[in-house]
């Protein structure tokens, strides 16, 4: 008796997909179908491990090679671990629904095994076969994919089960078939022509940051006076741009008012922490949230709201170094301040009270800003920058930059 073979039965892994263009398709498959489907990154740049490996993941690791930057001793590798802990703390539904990953971009390098017809007439959705062996490479989304191996190798090391784990879907696009060169280019394009959002932007919009938090309600809290009626102050706070125009209706961002509530809270170190998340764990020794909300909030409010007609007037107090200096100072008046330096609300009012907070050169130039030939002031100086000098002179009136920004 002679066994027929299957003719038209192609083996492997199957996903549902949908094709987006003539070379790309999008879907969603299990962290076992990844794991399965991509080699470990990180295992690829062990030598040892690789010296053991099969052929297969050999010849995977040299592709990854010619489209991928190393994991190993860079900050991409030092971020897996942390990138693994957010993915397990957002599947243990501790983030609730205030967590995200983006799709990871795969590159299968080769024709694709099958590609069924439409499953359902008119939606476009199919399902595709890649064979065993196949090399598919992370080429945007390799930190996550290292992730993934990492949470599915120890789950329990991150508090999670194999059994919550087989409820993930991770979402993915695979472009097929692509040379080495089209693979690098969109590696390229992936990493190079968006534009970075700068880390005190985007600071300002993690709501888990308790110093945003912090700055969202003080902004909420004071009311202020515009055409004879009371308004929120959060009218005037830009919280999706790294600077405010001088024909936006805001006149401070929201970075600029986190950096004077972490100054606040933590003085001078504060302006190290500027672009860092604030945990309630880390908050100056003997307070918690509460109390430092109830330290900060009542004398921010009553400064921001006395003070408007400069925010108003665009003068330097708008200034993002201006606002962490000022931070410093009100520091100061806190319960946890150091009592060495300690100071009463009505003692820093005094000292506040003939600054002259005019975006002039005579009193800013050399201390926040930077005068041009044209006698224009730039205040692109940065708090870490500035913030320190903005501090002394409102502190001590009588150092030279205390007496320059009272014009004396």
């Amino acid at each position: 008796m002679q066994i027929t073979l299957p003719t038209a039965v192609v083996e492997g892994i199957q996903l549902t997909v949908m094709p987006f263009r003539a070379d790309a398709v999008i879907g969603t498959m299990s962290v076992a179908t990844l794991v399965q489907l991509v080699p470990s990154p990180r295992r690829e740049e062990d030598t040892k491990t690789l010296r053991a490996a099969s052929g297969t993941v050999r010849r995977h690791a040299e592709l990854r090679a010619l489209v991928q930057r190393a994991l190993k001793s860079t900050q991409k590798g030092r971020n897996v671990g942390a990138y693994a802990e957010y993915i397990a703390d957002g599947v243990k539904g501790e983030l609730g629904a205030g967590w995200s990953t983006p799709p990871v971009t795969f590159w299968h390098a080769g024709p694709l095994a099958a590609l069924s017809d439409e499953l359902v007439p008119g939606t476009g959705l199919r399902t595709l076969t890649i064979t065993p062996g196949t090399c598919v490479v992370a080429i945007d989304g390799e930190t996550q994919t290292t992730a993934w191996h990492d949470l599915y190798d120890d789950p329990g090391r991150f508090g999670l089960t194999y059994a919550e784990l087989a409820t993930v879907r991770v979402p993915f696009e695979l472009y097929v078939d692509l040379s080495v060169a089209d693979a690098r280019q969109i590696f390229y394009d992936r990493n190079v022509q968006g534009v970075a959002v700068a880390k005190n932007l985007a600071m300002s919009m993690d709501q888990r940051d308790f110093a945003t938090r912090l700055a969202h309600r003080l902004a909420e809290s004071v009311k202020v006076e515009v055409d004879g009626r009371l308004v929120p102050f959060t009218r005037f706070v830009n919280a999706s741009k790294r600077q405010v125009g001088m024909n936006d209706p805001e006149v401070i961002t929201l970075s600029a008012l986190r950096a004077l509530v972490i100054t606040t809270i933590y003085g001078r170190s504060g302006l190290t922490r500027s672009a860092e998340t604030v945990h309630e764990d880390e908050l100056p020794a003997g307070t918690d949230a509460g109390q430092v909300e109830n330290g900060v909030v009542p004398t921010l409010s009553r400064l921001i709201s006395d003070f408007h007609p400069h925010f108003a007037a665009r003068s330097a107090i708008t200034a993002p170094a201006v606002l962490a200096g000022l931070g410093i100072a009100v520091h100061r008046t806190t319960p946890w301040a150091d009592p060495m330096g300690a100071l009463g609300v009505e003692d820093l009012y005094r000292l506040l009270a003939d600054i002259h907070w005019d975006r002039d050169p005579r009193y800013w130039d050399g201390v926040a800003a930077k005068a041009s030939a044209s006698g224009r002031l730039n205040f692109s100086g940065g708090v870490k920058d500035s913030g320190g000098r903005v501090a002394d002179a409102i502190l001590y009136p009588a150092t030279e930059a205390g007496r320059k920004t009272r014009g004396r």
